[in-house]
C-alpha cells in the first residue's frame, strides 16, 4: 500500500475471481450499478511433507529468487491421525505463478508427498477469505482499487439472500438440426430484456459487429447460451480472427476466452461426453446445453450451489455435483488445519470374498408386487443417506477408528464395521449444514404464496438435494479425495437395517408390503387415509430416528413387469395416480431421452387417458380408448402425416465411432456425420430417423437426423413397433400380449414405408 493512499469503503456483490500478476482480480457489482476491477494481493501456500534434498534445495532456489515469499516447516495433521507429521510450508508471491510452479515440482519431484496443491485458486481465495460467488461484500481499497480489506455480510448458509442486478444476454440458434455441430443451417438469436433479433447477416464482419454492439452498449454481466462452448463461441472467435476483427467477449480486456477442449469420461457404468468450455473475465458465459445444474435447477439453483461450494459459476456450470461436494469437504478440512493430499493416499482394505459378499451388498431392495392397486401409499426418507452419513458419523476417518472397537454403540448393524464415538468425522460436518439448510428451504416452499417465489425456491432445493444424492456416491468412489469404500458400506448396512424396521413397524400397523427400494415404501391398507399414513410415518420415523414423510397418495399405481419377461418384476418401472390428480412415472419412454418424440407423444396420450380413471374398474374400461390411440398413431405412420422431427431417435456413442465392429444402427449414423466432417467424441450424443431398418444396405436403414434433405423417407412399421411397445408396457397387466395388441390395432395393409412428405 502506498503511503498517503486514499481509502474508499465499497458495498456490493462478489461476480468473479480470478489470479492474475497483482494478486487475484476482483469483480464487483456496487450498489451503485458500477461494475469495478479490484486486485486483493493473496498469496497461497503449499506444502511438502519432509521432502528429499534435491526438491528442498529447488524450494530454497526458488525462495532465493523470490518466486516464494515464505519457506518455512511447520506442524500440520493428516485426516484422522492422532499426532501431526512435520512439512514444509511454502507461500508464492504470485498466485498466477502458482499452478506453473507446482506442475513443474509435480513433474520433477512425482516420489514426493505434495499438498493443498491442486485446489481451484478462486476456491482457495474464498475458503481464506470466508467469501463465495455472488456474495454481499463490504470492500476498504486504495484508490487505485488494491483491497485493503474484503468480508461478506451475508451468509452461504442464508436463504433470504439478495442478488444483485444482473445484465443478462442470451445467444441461441435457430436451427432445425437436434446438434449444431452435426451439421444444418444455424442462425445467431439474440435476445435481452425481451427484445429478441436474430443475426443472420450475410457479412461477417456485420454479424461481429452488431454483436460487440450489443456487448458494449449494455455492459452485460452474463452471456447465456445454447452451444455456446462447442458452437457459437469458437465460430465467432474463428471468424474474428480470420477478419482480424476485435471481439471483446470477456470484460477484462488484458484476457481472452479461456479454452478447454472437450473430453470423453466414464461415470457409473456410462461413457459420457463434455463439450469443452470457454469461459471469460470479468463477465460470466453459461451453456445450458452443457450444464448438468442449470438443466435441472435454472439459474437460481445454480447460484445456490456456488454459494454454498464456492466454485465460481462458469466452473460449477460445466462440471459435475460431485465435484461440488467435494469443494465443500475441502473447505471443511481446510478450516480445521487438515492437510489435503494431492492424490488419495488411503488404500481400500484387504476383504476376502466372503467378506466382499458380505459387507459390500448395496441398498435393500423389495421386488414389486406387479400389477395396478387401489389405495396405495407412498412413505420415503427424506434425504436418507446424507442422514444416515451424518447421524451415525460416518466418515472416512471414523469407521474402523483404532479407539472405538469395542464401543457397542458404534457398531455397525450385520456387517462388522465400528465408528468412532468421540470425534465427528468430515463428511458429517460438511453435510449436516446442507441438510438443515434444504429442510429450511423446503418449509419455505410449502408456505411461499408468490408462484415465482415457489418456483426460486424449488430450484434451490433441487439443487442442495443433487448435492446430497453424490454425496454418498463420492463417499465410496475410489478417487475421492475423502472416499473410503469401508464407509460406504456402513451407510448402505444402517439403510438396510432402517429399512428392515420401517417393514416391520409397518405391517405390524396393518399395511400390505407391495415394494420397498432403498429409501422409499408402498403400502396398502383398506380404508386407511392421510391421517394413518401420517401416524405411520411418526412411527417409523420415532423408531428409526430417521425422518419419513408420506409422498402421496394414490388412487392407483401399477408396477410394470419386465419388457421381456411379463413374469420378472422390475423395481423401478411404475406409474401412479396420486389423490390429487397427478401421475408419477418411472422407466417408461415419456421418462426417456432416446425415445422420439412421437413415441412420446403417443404414450402421453394414454396416460392422459388412464389418469381419467379413478378405480381399477374404470381402468380396465379406458383400455378401448387406449387402442384407439394406438390404432390411430398406426393409422398416421402409415399416411405420412408425421414430421420428420417428431422421428429423430437419441443415442450415445459408447465407445470411439471408429472402433464399432458392427452396423449397429447408432455406427451407421455416426459414420454418415464424419463422412460428412462431424467430429465425434465417445460418449456424445447423436441423431437419426430410421429410413429402412432391415435394408440389406447398412447405410439405407437410418439417416442422421443432420442429413436429412427431404429424399429420404422412414419406416413406418420400424416407428409402429416402438408405439406398440410402449402401449403394451402399460398393458401387460391387464393380460395383454405383443401379437394380441399388434392384431386389434393394425391400422390397415399399406406399406410399411412411407416417403417424406407422403
Amino acid at each position: 500500500m502506498k503511503s498517503g493512499c486514499s481509502i474508499i469503503q465499497l458495498t456490493g456483490w462478489l461476480l468473479d475471481v480470478y489470479p492474475d500478476a497483482a494478486g487475484m482480480a476482483l469483480w464487483l457489482v456496487d450498489e451503485q450499478g458500477d461494475r469495478r476491477l479490484l486486485h486483493d494481493p493473496f498469496h497461497p501456500a503449499f506444502y511438502v511433507a519432509e521432502p528429499p534434498s534435491g526438491l528442498l534445495a529447488a524450494l530454497t532456489a526458488l525462495h532465493r529468487r523470490g518466486h516464494l515469499l515464505t519457506l518455512r516447516r511447520v506442524e500440520r495433521f493428516e485426516l484422522g491421525a492422532s499426532l501431526p507429521i512435520l512439512v514444509h510450508e511454502a507461500t508464492v508471491r504470485r498466485p498466477d505463478h502458482f499452478m506453473p510452479l507446482i506442475r513443474r515440482l509435480l513433474r520433477e519431484f512425482s516420489d514426493s508427498a505434495f499438498y493443498h496443491v491442486d485446489i481451484p485458486l478462486p476456491q482457495r481465495y474464498g475458503y481464506e477469505r470466508d467469501l463465495f460467488p455472488l456474495a454481499r461484500c463490504r470492500v476498504e481499497a486504495t484508490a487505485d482499487g488494491i483491497v485493503q480489506a474484503i468480508h461478506a455480510t451475508d451468509s452461504p448458509w442464508d436463504t433470504d439472500y439478495v442478488l444483485p442486478p444482473l445484465r443478462l444476454l442470451e445467444l441461441s440458434l435457430d436451427t432445425a438440426t437436434p446438434n449444431p455441430n452435426h451439421g444444418g443451417m444455424a442462425h445467431l438469436v439474440v435476445r435481452l430484456d425481451g427484445e429478441e433479433r436474430r443475426l443472420d447477416n450475410d457479412d461477417p464482419a456485420e454479424l461481429l459487429a452488431d454483436l460487440g454492439t450489443w456487448l458494449r452498449r449494455h455492459d452485460l454481466d452474463i452471456l447465456l447460451t445454447d452451444w455456446g462452448d462447442s458452437y457459437i463461441l469458437p465460430r465467432l472467435e474463428r471468424l474474428a480472427h480470420q477478419l482480424a476483427r476485435p471481439l471483446a467477449l470477456s470484460r477484462d480486456p488484458t484476457r481472452r476466452t479461456e479454452h478447454r477442449p472437450p473430453r470423453s469420461y466414464f461415470s457409473y457404468g456410462r461413457v459420457l461426453a463434455h463439450a469443452g468450455a470457454r469461459t471469460l473475465y470479468g463477465r460470466l458465459h453459461l451453456d445450458r446445453r452443457n450444464s448438468f445444474i442449470l438443466a435441472e435447477a435454472g439459474l437460481a439453483g445454480l447460484i445456490e450451489q456456488c454459494r454454498v461450494t464456492k466454485v465460481p459459476l462458469q466452473q460449477m456450470a460445466r462440471t459435475t455435483t460431485g465435484t461440488g461436494i467435494t469443494a465443500m469437504q475441502l473447505e471443511t478440512a481446510h478450516r480445521d488445519g487438515i492437510l489435503i493430499p494431492y492424490r488419495k493416499q488411503n488404500p481400500e482394505d484387504f476383504k476376502s470374498a466372503l467378506e466382499l459378499l458380505h459387507t459390500d451388498q448395496g441398498g435393500l431392495v423389495f421386488a414389486p408386487l406387479t400389477g395396478y392397486h387401489e389405495q396405495v401409499g407412498e412413505l420415503d426418507f427424506a434425504s436418507m443417506y446424507p442422514t444416515i452419513m451424518t447421524r451415525f458419523n460416518l466418515s472416512p476417518e471414523t469407521v474402523n477408528c483404532t479407539c472405538c472397537a469395542d464401543d457397542p454403540a458404534g457398531q455397525v448393524p450385520e456387517i462388522g464395521h465400528h465408528v468412532c464415538q468421540r470425534r465427528q468425522g468430515l463428511v458429517p460436518r460438511t453435510l449436516a449444514p446442507l441438510l438443515e439448510k434444504r429442510a429450511r428451504y423446503k418449509h419455505l416452499l410449502n408456505t411461499a404464496p408468490n408462484p415465482l417465489t415457489r418456483r426460486m425456491l424449488d430450484q434451490r432445493q433441487t439443487a442442495l438435494k443433487w448435492l446430497l444424492v453424490v454425496s454418498f456416491g463420492y463417499l465410496g468412489y475410489k478417487n475421492a479425495r475423502f472416499g473410503r469404500i469401508e464407509a460406504h458400506e456402513a451407510v448402505t448396512a444402517y439403510s438396510r437395517e432402517i429399512l428392515l424396521q420401517a417393514k416391520d413397524t409397518a405391517e405390524a400397523g396393518g399395511f400390505r408390503f407391495l415394494h420397498a427400494i432403498v429409501d422409499s415404501l408402498w403400502l396398502q391398507k383398506p380404508g386407511a387415509g392421510r391421517a394413518e399414513y401420517e401416524a405411520l410415518a411418526a412411527a417409523i420415523t420415532a423408531r428409526t430416528g430417521l425422518s419419513i414423510v408420506v409422498e402421496g397418495l394414490y388412487r392407483w399405481i401399477g408396477f410394470l413387469p419386465s419388457r421381456t419377461d411379463p413374469q420378472m418384476p422390475v423395481p423401478n418401472q411404475f406409474v401412479g395416480l396420486f389423490d390429487t390428480g397427478g401421475l408419477k412415472i418411472r422407466g417408461l419412454e415419456v421418462r426417456r431421452s432416446d425415445a422420439p418424440r412421437l413415441v412420446k407423444r403417443a404414450q402421453t396420450e394414454i396416460l392422459d387417458c388412464l389418469s381419467r380413471a379413478h378405480t381399477l374398474e374404470a381402468l380396465r374400461a379406458s383400455v378401448p380408448s387406449v387402442l384407439e390411440i394406438v390404432r390411430a398413431y398406426r393409422r398416421m405412420l402409415r399416411e405420412g402425416h408425421i414430421e420428420t422431427e417428431d422421428l429423430v431417435i437419441a443415442t450415445s456413442l459408447s465407445q470411439d465411432p471408429r472402433q464399432y465392429c458392427r452396423p449397429t444402427r447408432t455406427a451407421i449414423a455416426a459414420q454418415q456425420l464424419m463422412d460428412r466432417g462431424a467430429p465425434l467424441q465417445p460418449g456424445e450424443v447423436i441423431h437419426y430417423v430410421m429410413t429402412e431398418a432391415d435394408a440389406a444396405c447398412p447405410d439405407d436403414r437410418v439417416r442422421a437426423a443432420a442429413l436429412i434433405d427431404g429424399t429420404a423417407g422412414y419406416d413406418a412399421a420400424a416407428y409402429e413397433a416402438l408405439v406398440l411397445k410402449a402401449a403394451l408396457a402399460l398393458l401387460v397387466p391387464f393380460g395383454w400380449d405383443l401379437a394380441r395388441l399388434d392384431a386389434i390395432t393394425n391400422a390397415g395393409d399399406q406399406s410399411a414405408t412411407v416417403s417424406e412428405g407422403g
